[in-house]
């Protein structure tokens, strides 16, 4: 048994530990997958275009101070590194064909362009750019507030924003931000809070980016949603999110009757104890749910 959740861990965009997760009944009254949600935080998967991702890999790991995961082999040439950032797992995969790629920044395209890491203090930061021979961050204020933000490059062009919050040095995070760009906020408010059931928290001012910011929070992981000009071109395969649910049916039953985008369909994967489906949100970009053997108890409530 131990062994198979070992392997479960290793299988792209799933969970990086199961020990601090909570049980959920699943309903079939329910209205929003909320209630299923079975892990405290999301993980995230990027798509990747160079044939040598040795220096994104470093970039998130060493760079940044997140815990390097041993990379997974899931056949067919495809390799899957994999990061721990707090109670977040970020995933690496090579571009797929049937996806829609945008370079640039936030305001250029919709779709996953952001990622936001939270650290105490600049100085062991700092001091990791510039062994890589990397810019040092340039931090600033954010408004009149004591944090400080500055924005990064990652070796595929993508932006990441770090974040010092000024707590006493050697102080950790669980928590990470995804950045979501979305042509409508309504819409993409509704599917997050609704379909989704996240928490939506109170709507604030960014002035990093000077717009507001809509976030929705799980656990330890934060969606934040921007809207910029009208009629930008869709992003839908850089980037996704991931969730660990207790019945995935639920969530099947649920798209089908709220009309929602079914990117993959309900489907298996021989050998594991796993279902998965895949589903676009209104910018068609991927919210993929997983219901692994060990969630999948939670439906009757069982803990073995």
């Amino acid at each position: 048994m131990k062994a198979m959740y070992s392997a479960l861990r290793a299988f792209p965009l799933l969970l990086a530990s199961f020990s601090a997760l909570t049980f959920a009944p699943a309903l079939a009254e329910e209205e929003s997958v909320g209630p299923v949600i079975w892990m405290p935080a999301m993980n995230v998967f990027r798509r990747y275009a160079t044939d040598d991702p040795t220096k994104l890999f470093e970039f998130y790991s060493d760079v940044l101070g997140h815990e390097r995961l041993t990379a997974f082999d899931v056949g067919g040439g495809t390799s899957v590194m994999r990061i721990r950032a707090g109670a977040s797992e970020l995933k690496f995969t090579r571009e797929v064909a049937e996806q829609t790629y945008q370079p640039g920044g936030i305001d250029n395209a919709t779709g996953l362009r952001l990622w936001t890491f939270f650290y105490a203090d600049t100085t062991a930061l700092s001091r990791r750019f510039a062994e890589y021979g990397l810019p040092v961050p340039q931090f600033e204020p954010i408004g009149d507030s004591d944090r400080l933000s500055a924005l990064v490059r990652d070796p595929e062009g993508e932006l990441v924003q770090l974040i010092v919050t000024g707590a006493a040095p050697g102080t950790e995070y669980d928590e990470i931000e995804i950045g979501l760009t979305v042509s409508d906020l309504q819409a993409s408010r509704d599917f997050y809070r609704d379909f989704v059931g996240l928490d939506e928290l109170q709507a604030v001012y960014d002035p990093v980016f000077e717009t507001m910011k809509y976030p929705f929070r799980n656990g330890a992981t934060t969606i934040a949603l921007r809207s910029f000009a009208a009629g930008l071109p869709a992003d839908t395969g850089t980037g996704g999110i991931q969730y660990v649910v207790s019945d995935v049916e639920l969530v099947d039953r649920l798209a089908e009757k709220h009309d929602v985008t079914i990117k993959q369909p309900l489907s298996g994967l021989p050998g594991f104890s796993l279902r998965t489906i895949w589903i676009g949100d209104p910018d068609g970009i991927t919210n993929y749910f997983a219901q692994t053997g060990e969630s999948g108890r939670a439906v009757s409530g069982s803990a073995e």
